[in-house]
């Protein structure tokens, strides 16, 4: 049962972290509205669209990107008051084992972390559906982040295609080839010099084809000047917008990373990392806020100020990490999974070596 130590400490880091998250969220708006007043005047946005469709999902959006660094501001905020008011030091001398006292902040943080895992995996990408296409239509309107070069895919376990190069403002494949297989053997080979996609259509336009029939050692060469068809993938396939993956709920999201694993598509890596990247940050809201907890219990001559000193340095550590382990694992071939859990691995061992330095 709670006894009423646990719900003092319960109260006052909960009432710490939404005071905090509701301060940090009004100077994020105000951050993001100056950097994109122009693009909004420039379109004659209504107010009420920019309210609903951007800034009322922009808030669970930046929530859900600082809630751990929140967690650790808050954690040491209260604390430090605490320590200093003498609290901590009354709780330890009363006979309560710091251990004990590590009780009501895990409760409180898993209280934040189970919001935290619901909203990343759920709630926070339905709301990204309109914010990022408010944002693609007005404001960032050519975020593409694909491959234009050298694209190979499958568009089923038995055809194959290639395009040296794509281009974006027209829809068009260059040197474009389709091979097909049976029995792991090439039956046919058709090769175009350039392929328009045909939007009212939903087709392609294969221009100048040439297809090379292959039976055995028998050979049959067809050409013709367009053929209008529809394949297995579209524009879309190739036209990714940087905040797609923001947009896409975790069952959505794993459909498409196995998609395009099967299909052998270029630059999925970063999507694999977002997959992994909203379980493990719940989870790094019970590490920081431990951490939280062993800098600022200690009474200090510095006070407050050195232990939110301490406290920005190591989240700024977390945030430096967390960037650089997942960069290895979307540019340099790192598993996503490892990637992602990475700064929450060694950040226990700080949390393990800060703890046993606390004073008890």
């Amino acid at each position: 049962m709670l006894k009423t130590l646990d719900r003092y400490i319960i109260k006052k880091y909960l009432t710490t972290f939404f005071f905090v998250a509701m301060i940090f969220t009004l100077i994020a708006i105000v951050i993001d509205f100056s950097e994109k007043i122009d693009d909004l005047i420039q379109d004659e946005i209504p107010s009420g669209a920019i309210f609903q469709e951007y800034y009322l999902p922009y808030i669970p959006y930046i929530n859900g990107l600082l809630w751990p660094l929140y967690a650790l501001i808050s954690a040491i905020f209260f604390t430090s008051r605490m320590a200093y008011n003498s609290e901590i030091i009354a709780m330890l001398g009363g006979g309560m084992n710091f251990y004990r006292l590590m009780v009501p902040y895990l409760l409180s943080a898993s209280v934040i972390a189970g919001l935290h895992y619901v909203g990343n995996h759920y709630l926070i990408p339905e709301g990204n559906k309109s914010r990022t296409m408010f944002e693609n239509t007005y404001v960032w309107k050519n975020n593409f982040d694909n491959k234009t070069k050298n694209i190979h895919m499958f568009l089923d376990e038995n055809s194959k295609i290639y395009i040296r190069r794509y281009s974006v403002r027209d829809t068009t494949c260059y040197d474009f080839s389709i091979e097909n297989f049976k029995d792991n053997k090439l039956v046919s080979k058709l090769f175009s010099p350039r392929t328009e996609w045909l939007g009212k259509e939903q087709k392609w336009s294969i221009k100048d084809y040439r297809i090379r029939e292959i039976d055995g050692m028998n050979e049959r060469l067809i050409s013709g000047r367009q053929m209008d068809t529809t394949l297995a993938f579209t524009p879309a396939d190739i036209e990714r917008r940087d905040n797609l993956k923001e947009a896409m709920t975790t069952p959505e999201l794993k459909v498409f990373v196995d998609r395009e694993r099967q299909r052998g598509a270029a630059n999925f890596e970063k999507f694999e990392v977002e997959l992994h990247r909203r379980s493990a940050e719940p989870f790094t809201i019970f590490i920081l806020t431990l951490i939280g907890l062993a800098v600022a219990s200690r009474k200090v001559r510095g006070g407050m100020g050195l232990h939110l000193a301490l406290g920005a340095a190591l989240g700024g550590s977390y945030i430096f990490l967390s960037k650089f382990s997942t960069t290895f694992s979307t540019n340099a071939g790192l598993p996503p999974q490892i990637g992602v859990w990475i700064p929450n691995l060694i950040f226990i061992v700080i949390t393990i070596f800060l703890i046993s330095k606390a004073q008890k």
